[in-house]
């Protein structure tokens, strides 16, 4: 993982790029995969399952189960997608799902709002220390709790 720019997606051009990256990984876009992109998208903090469960109820006129929605987020996340903050049990879309970065989240304990960051630098020296205890890293999640600039 080196250094690099990449754009960041907003809307349609996000659904568009998860929808690419989905193919290329050889699964198929469904209508009910675009719809629970779609709403995970729509939210401006990490959302539970439940959360985008209710949100594809409303939009599709029929309930939808969180069991089907994890099933896809699960698969959002191998496909790099979408990104899990672990502590939060909650997902956000990952902006820019044709580059491969380790997780950085900065998590506000007041409001909730989550920032996710990429350094390399960073989660290099985390695997590096991994490995060094004679453990393999696979998929490095680091959460900074505190609270947020709005929140200070």
């Amino acid at each position: 993982m080196s250094a690099h720019n990449h754009h960041e997606h907003h809307g349609a051009d996000l659904t568009k790029a998860a929808r690419t990256r989905l193919e290329e990984a050889g699964e198929q876009w469904t209508a009910m995969r675009e719809r629970v992109f779609e709403a995970l998208a729509g939210f401006d903090k990490p959302a539970s399952a439940y959360d985008i469960a209710e949100a594809v109820s409303k939009t599709e006129g029929r309930r939808v189960a969180a069991n089907s929605v994890y099933r896809i987020l699960d698969l959002f996340v191998g496909s790099n997608l979408a990104r899990r903050v672990e502590s939060a049990n909650a997902y956000v879309a990952n902006a820019h799902p044709e580059c491969l970065h380790d997780c950085i989240f900065l998590v506000c304990d007041s409001c909730g709002q989550t920032t996710h960051i990429d350094d390399d630098s960073i989660t290099k020296n985390v695997r590096s220390a991994a490995q060094h205890a004679g453990f393999s890293p696979v998929r490095p999640v680091i959460e900074v709790r505190g609270k947020c600039g709005k929140c200070d």
